[in-house]
C-alpha cells in the first residue's frame, strides 16, 4: 500500500509532431525536440509523445487528429516553407476540415519584409503566407514568415532558431499545470544490485517516477537514478530514501545536475 499523500496536482500535457522526409532519411538531425521538452516544462506542460512524420498529408492528418484529441497542446516542426513539399498548412486544414488561403496579416508581414530586404516576394514565397482559415499567427522574430495556431494545434518552423524564436512568442499564452522536478542520483554499484530496492521503492512513491540508467566510467560499472515528481515534498523523500539505498549497499551517492 503507497503512503502517498493526498495532494492536488494540475498536470497539462503535450505532443510533438516532427515532419519531414529529410529527418527520417537521417540527412537533417532534429535539434527542436530537445528544446521543446526542457522550454515546455519550464511552462509547466509535460511532453508526453513525439513523431516523426514523413512529407505526407494523409498521415500528418492522422497524428494531428490523434493528438489534438488526447492532449493538451500539440506542436508541428517543420514544412511551411516556400517550396512544393512544405504541405504542412495544407495538412492542417484538412484535419480540421478548414480551407486553406493566403492570411492577409501574414500577406502584410512578408510585403513588409521584402520590401525591406529588397528581395522578391515570388509566388513560392508568398506560399509562406497560407495557413487554415481563421487561424491566429505565431509570430517569427528571425525571417518573419510566421507560424499558426487552430484550436490546441501550434505549427511552427524546423529551422531550430526560427522554432525557438517562434516558441518564445507564443508561450505566454499556454497554460500550464505543475511542473515536473527532477533529481539525479549516480552510484558506483551495479543496477542489478539496485533493482530489487528501487522497485520497492517506485511501489511506496507512486507519484514519483524512477528511472535507472547504466555507465561504465573509468573501469568501474555504475547506475544513475533519476527521480521525477510534479510534489516537491514527496520528490526529497524519495531522494532520501534512494541513497539511504545505495549507503546500505555499501555505495556513496553522487549527486547529478538534472
Amino acid at each position: 500500500m503507497s503512503d502517498s499523500p493526498q495532494t492536488a496536482v494540475v498536470t497539462v500535457t503535450a505532443a510533438v509532431i516532427i515532419i519531414g522526409d529529410e529527418i527520417l532519411s537521417g540527412r537533417t538531425k532534429d535539434q527542436n525536440l530537445g528544446f521543446l521538452a526542457d522550454a515546455l516544462n519550464e511552462v509547466g506542460v509535460q511532453l508526453h509523445e513525439a513523431r516523426v512524420v514523413a512529407d505526407i498529408e494523409a498521415d500528418i492528418v492522422a497524428a494531428v487528429n490523434d493528438l489534438r484529441a488526447r492532449f493538451d497542446y500539440v506542436f508541428t516542426t517543420g514544412g511551411i516553407g516556400p517550396t512544393h513539399d512544405d504541405i504542412t498548412a495544407d495538412s492542417i486544414g484538412a484535419a480540421f476540415g478548414l480551407a486553406v488561403d493566403h492570411n492577409p496579416d501574414a500577406v502584410e508581414i512578408l510585403k513588409a519584409h521584402y520590401a525591406h530586404t529588397g528581395a522578391e516576394l515570388n509566388e513560392a514565397r508568398m506560399r509562406m503566407a497560407r495557413t487554415p482559415v481563421g487561424a491566429s499567427l505565431v509570430e517569427n522574430p528571425v525571417s518573419k514568415a510566421p507560424g499558426f495556431r487552430v484550436e490546441n494545434v501550434y505549427v511552427m518552423a524546423g529551422i531550430p532558431s526560427v522554432c525557438q524564436a517562434m516558441f518564445h512568442s507564443l508561450k505566454h499564452e499556454l497554460v500550464g499545470g505543475d511542473p515536473v522536478l527532477s533529481i539525479s542520483i549516480a552510484v558506483y554499484l551495479a543496477e542489478g544490485t539496485l533493482a530489487k530496492g528501487l522497485t520497492a521503492l517506485q511501489d511506496k512513491y507512486p507519484d514519483v517516477g524512477m528511472g535507472s540508467y547504466p555507465f561504465y566510467r573509468e573501469g568501474r560499472f555504475g547506475a544513475s537514478i533519476v527521480a521525477r515528481s510534479q510534489i516537491p515534498e514527496r520528490l526529497a523523500a524519495a531522494g532520501e530514501e534512494i541513497r539511504q539505498m545505495m549507503r546500505d549497499h555499501d555505495g556513496e551517492p553522487i549527486e547529478q545536475d538534472e
